[in-house]
């Protein structure tokens, strides 16, 4: 006879779904409207939001997979409306990172095979394409989409609205609303399909495009560059969150392409 392995002190909303086979560790809470498939292995410390699909085989809160974690407790944190798809594997913080705590935001698709690690922050509505490996303390900002089968190095930073191609190996950070691909990462353009499909204006497209020419085309340090799109443009949401996620790049972005590099869109 089919049956699961549910903590009694666990915090489930009173209609979640919970297939056969699936074991839910005590420390852990359930929001309204969830399904939880067959097989999958919810660890302690783990608080998952409303309307969450997650699939068979899918492990969330194991604890991390790395040498300093000391078994403290430490945690993950999924937003609402996020679908997990099968063999998904979301790993708690550390407390060694100084976070202690894993998230995932509202609205979100993590694709079969997606590895999220220790202490990284996905934000809302991100896709994340099947097999994507996130490395320990790597940060993804809104609306963010990478292909299937990319590595992102820890520390990395992945900018709001950005378009990375599949097959990607992350090791610099890449700034918001923006395409990149090619072996090793570099700049494609703007991520036009996304900023048009979420809203923005012609004119708001335009002065992120010339931003970045001045960024990538001027001939500057990217420091320079920064302070002359600071002297050239009046302060806008994407001006101001261009500038602030380069200047607080901590591995610095990704460079320009040559003229023989072609980015798949």
């Amino acid at each position: 006879m089919a049956m699961n392995r549910i903590h009694p002190n666990a915090k489930i909303a009173s209609d979640v779904i919970v297939e056969d086979f699936t074991t839910i560790s005590e420390h852990v809470e359930v929001g309204a409207g969830s399904w939880i498939g067959s097989n999958v292995t919810i660890c302690d410390y783990v608080k998952i939001g409303k309307n969450c699909k997650i699939f068979p085989g899918a492990v969330i809160g194991g604890i991390p997979q790395d040498l300093k974690y000391r078994g403290e407790v430490s945690y993950v944190e999924i937003g609402d409306n996020v679908t997990i798809r099968e063999c998904v594997t979301v790993n708690r913080g550390t407390a060694a990172s100084g976070k202690g705590i894993t998230r995932v935001g509202d609205n979100c698709l993590l694709m079969a095979y997606v590895h999220i690690a220790h202490d990284c922050k996905v934000g809302d509505n991100v896709v994340l394409v099947n097999s994507v490996g996130l490395a320990g303390e790597s940060d993804v900002d809104d609306y963010a989409i990478i292909g299937g089968l990319s590595g992102v190095h820890q520390f990395s930073h992945i900018g709001a609205h950005v378009m990375l191609s599949g097959g990607s190996m992350v090791s610099k950070d890449v700034p918001p609303y923006i395409l990149a691909g090619h072996r090793p990462l570099v700049f494609g353009g703007l991520n036009l399909v996304g900023l048009r499909r979420r809203g923005f204006t012609n004119e708001q497209i335009d002065s992120i495009r010339e931003i970045y020419r001045i960024i990538y085309q001027s001939g500057h340090t990217t420091a320079e560059a920064c302070d002359r799109v600071e002297a050239a443009f009046l302060p806008s949401v994407e001006r101001d969150n261009i500038l602030n996620f380069i200047r607080s790049s901590k591995r610095g972005i990704i460079r320009a392409k040559t003229s023989d590099e072609q980015i798949d869109e």
